[in-house]
């Protein structure tokens, strides 16, 4: 797609939690190293919450593919919902029970025990990972703090870790899941980021890629998508993918704001009604007015652009995109040029990561053109 206009190995913004693309503010970093020692020390039940699309997933993924967690199998389970019946089922197959597991619980959990302690004497321990647990039935959250008693006298021999939207956090407090509350050892909540923790994933993402930061995204542009996003690396990365696109259709670099209203009117997307955490504690640089001022401004433009009914990002994109989706073989010759004089940058950006550790506005965003 559009990689090679940009001077890109690959694409950035993709929405799969691949491992070399994680990026790990503080409170990130403190649920990682949460979410390890829960699943290597086989911590009864471990709950990890987050809004949707702030990385729980990456998060997981990231902690069952570390070197403290080498001696962990797991059962991911990223569906929950499901009857008693699919769910017994459903850990028979995973566990590779007998036949007879999968229709009977006392069958289950007797094959269950004894995997799990030969396991466990071979030094190995296994998991059973749930995400989007706020989907979870009662009877299946019952049956789960029921699986989180399978012990020895010593240790326990089945970790469970429980990840999911906020909403978890109020079934948790049920008064019918008391006993399982009680059960919780390890409990994590991961916000959306700062503007500054933004600026950094973006520029982040971008290097890891192959990209130079400064020539894809102007300042006012990561402001913007910051705003438009509320801080959610899932809804930064569908801005940047699609605003890229944009760019590269039209032959101009870096994306500018009036590239991201576009996208933002094409998804349909405004401020957040509930702000993200975007000014962190220390950093006077992020003043609460500019702030308010940028989003009326937004809002105000995107307002706009809506009743003068102004073409789409697709009706841009129309001359260099085939009627598969695809770019056409035969772009403009202005993108033909301004892909001529992208020049590969290399990744290793040790000066930009302790740039970033500093709280200043200027330190995270000198990476993007004013």
């Amino acid at each position: 797609m559009y990689q090679h206009f940009y001077g890109l190995r690959e694409l950035p913004f993709e929405l799969t939690p691949n491992p070399r693309y994680l990026f790990l503010t503080p409170q990130h970093r403190e649920a990682l190293s949460a979410l390890e020692y829960g699943l290597s020390a086989a911590k009864a039940v471990t709950v990890l919450i987050g809004e949707a699309g702030t990385g729980k997933t990456t998060l997981i993924s990231a902690a069952l593919q570390s070197e403290r967690c080498g001696q962990v199998s797991c059962v991911y389970l990223n569906n929950p919902a499901l009857t008693r019946e699919e769910f017994i089922a459903t850990l028979a197959s995973q566990f590779e029970l007998s036949p007879s597991a999968a229709t009977s619980k006392a069958v289950l959990l007797e094959e269950l025990g004894r995997i799990l302690r030969d396991r466990r004497a071979q030094g190995r321990i296994t998991a059973l990972v749930i995400d989007e647990a706020q989907s979870l039935s009662l009877d299946l959250l019952e049956e789960i703090r029921l699986l989180a008693n399978t012990e020895t006298a010593t240790e326990k021999l089945l970790p469970i870790v429980l990840a999911g939207q906020p909403e978890l956090r109020d079934r948790l407090n049920d008064p019918r899941l008391r006993q399982l509350k009680q059960r919780v050892t390890i409990r994590v909540e991961i916000r959306q980021m700062t503007v500054n923790e933004t600026a950094a994933y973006m520029a982040t993402r971008i290097r890891t890629a192959g990209g130079d930061a400064a020539t894809l995204f102007s300042r006012e542009a990561v402001l913007l998508i910051h705003e438009l996003s509320g801080g959610l690396p899932r809804t930064v990365n569908v801005i940047c993918d699609n605003a890229l696109l944009t760019g590269c259709a039209l032959g101009r670099q870096p994306v500018d704001r009036q590239m991201i209203l576009d996208v933002a009117r094409d998804f349909d997307l405004s401020k957040p009604s509930t702000p993200a955490h975007s000014t962190p504690q220390g950093s006077a640089d992020v003043e609460n007015d500019s702030d308010n001022l940028e989003t009326a401004k937004l809002e105000q433009d995107v307002s706009a652009r809506r009743s003068r009914h102004e073409p789409t990002t697709r009706d841009r994109l129309a001359p260099v995109i085939s009627d598969s989706g695809s770019l056409s073989s035969s772009p403009a010759p202005a993108l033909v040029a301004a892909s001529a004089s992208v020049r590969e940058r290399p990744t290793s950006v040790p000066e930009e990561r302790e740039m970033f550790a500093r709280p200043s506005r200027s330190g995270f965003f000198s990476f993007f053109r004013s």
